[in-house]
């Protein structure tokens, strides 16, 4: 299988956006590989949360660590998705942000209205420690 990292300058790379979810100690864990960008991988990502909160999931994490791009409509995607998320009384929390994601998500103040942890592993025992405190 060849790489799929954009190339400088290739003016034309097609990457959509690869979702495998699994579940660690009742948590969603949502793996993203790819670019969130306007299209079918900003409604991809947005319907696979809505059925995720539709069937019960109240702990999601977004692991971040393959997103190769992001953009504004990806943005609004995450917020509207944390929205969505914590109107229906679910949770959702990133990990694994690049140092140009998190870069964007700190001059757009985003990462203010998200729980962003370094590693998978922390985001989910997050939950834990959040029940435990009482939230």
């Amino acid at each position: 299988m060849s790489p799929r990292f954009p190339v400088a300058g290739d003016g034309g790379i097609c990457m959509s956006l690869h979702i495998t979810e699994s579940v660690v100690d009742g948590v969603s864990l949502i793996a993203l590989s790819g670019r969130i960008v306007l299209g079918e991988e900003s409604n991809a990502l947005r319907e696979k949360l809505k059925s995720l909160v539709a069937g019960g999931a109240t702990k999601i994490v977004l692991n971040m660590a393959e997103i190769d791009y992001i953009d504004s409509s990806g943005l609004g995607t995450l917020v509207a998705a944390h929205l969505s998320t914590k109107n229906a009384g679910a949770s959702v929390r990133l990990c694994n942000l690049g140092h140009k994601f998190n870069e964007v998500m700190q001059l757009t103040k985003l990462i203010t209205i998200f729980d962003v942890y370094d590693t998978e592993a922390a985001a989910v025992s997050s939950f834990s420690s959040s029940r435990a405190a009482g939230n």
